[in-house]
């Protein structure tokens, strides 16, 4: 019989453990991210086991993300690429629906969000929504020469472009040069930023298996990103450029960056994240020949409750957007992480 728990802290260990021989585990089923969750947006995480004979079968991330400007949902993973259960049968994916279930019911949580990477079979109580972004993944080989050329020419082109110039990239932990130049960028986009504090958590919770790359153009920073590593993987996560960024191909120059690097460090893949589709951000990874899958998002809603758009491409949001991007720098760096805790 299989039966569902909370996690506890003794049990972190093989809960990663099980994450990891998961074949469908990600880097945001690592135990650790109920941590950053809690410490940097003060939502409380409810991360369910479900064992059989005292061994581990199946795990759930789930987080109740609960502001005012953005409703009440339990989510599988906030603030995460990717989320959902892993479990080794249908007997434990089973017995994980219906503990969440039981949770979102005690909270009284309108919606319950899963982000799957790879598709499962669900009931009919759960509503599907393929349509709103698409991740992005392709192999990488230790052979530079064979990455660039694996880029299309025009894109490849751009990355010359860069190259010419003589931008200059440094790996290391620049958290503070990284979130002056992600500030701008997504100020620049409408979009309110992180706090640097988020940032620093995440550096301190994943050690080694985070990094942060920076490209200048002299001695100006230009653009940077946040990368995280998992099991041969590189996900350049939060990043960002000025706008001198865009005529110095700097971007172009800094996801060659990331790849080169990631190569050095043995990885065989590069997962270039989500994007909504429609967007700049979905064009530019196209460019690159990566292949676009889409995101599964699967939903289960209470009566009466509709699907959550927190997507800035829901019009409602337009005259918000357009405000953002008129503000000063200071003041969107200081309402934005009160803001972004609820958009996750």
């Amino acid at each position: 019989m299989t039966k569902v728990v909370p996690l506890t802290a003794e049990r972190i260990a093989a809960w990663d453990a099980f994450a990891a021989a998961h074949p469908n585990g990600t880097f945001f089923h690592r135990a650790a991210w109920a941590e950053v969750i809690r410490r940097a947006f003060r939502h409380r995480p409810h991360y369910l086991l479900a064992e059989r004979d005292g061994e581990i079968v199946g795990i759930l991330p789930l987080v109740h993300v609960k502001t005012a400007l953005f409703g009440n949902s339990l989510i599988a993973t906030p603030f995460c690429v990717y989320g959902g259960p892993l479990g080794l049968d249908a007997e434990a994916i089973a017995a994980l629906d219906k503990a969440a279930c039981a949770l979102m019911t005690r909270l009284g949580v309108p919606t319950m969000e899963w982000r799957l990477r790879d598709p499962l079979e669900l009931g009919p109580e759960w509503q599907p929504r393929d349509d709103l972004y698409v991740t992005f993944r392709k192999a990488i080989t230790a052979d530079d020469d064979a990455n660039l050329k694996a880029i299309p020419r025009k894109q490849r082109a751009m990355v010359r472009k860069g190259i010419d110039r003589g931008l200059k990239a440094s790996v290391g932990r620049d958290i503070d040069t990284l979130h002056r130049v992600y500030a701008e960028s997504v100020r620049n986009l409408g979009t309110p930023v992180f706090s640097r504090r988020y940032f620093r958590i995440l550096a301190e919770v994943f050690h080694d298996d985070m990094d942060v790359i920076v490209v200048r153009d002299g001695e100006t920073p230009i653009a940077a990103v946040l990368n995280f590593y998992d099991r041969g993987e590189v996900l350049p996560y939060y990043g960002g450029g000025t706008l001198a960024a865009r005529t110095l191909a700097g971007h172009d120059f800094l996801y060659w960056a990331v790849m080169q690097h990631a190569a050095a460090r043995g990885c065989t893949g590069f997962d270039f994240g989500r994007s909504k589709i429609g967007t700049g951000s979905y064009a530019f990874k196209k460019n690159w020949g990566f292949a676009a899958t889409p995101l599964a998002l699967r939903y289960r809603l209470a009566d009466g409750a509709s699907i959550p758009d927190h997507n800035p491409l829901n019009p409602k949001y337009r005259l918000m957007i357009a405000t953002w991007k008129r503000l000063p720098l200071p003041v969107a760096n200081l309402l934005g992480p009160f803001i972004v805790r609820g958009v996750g």
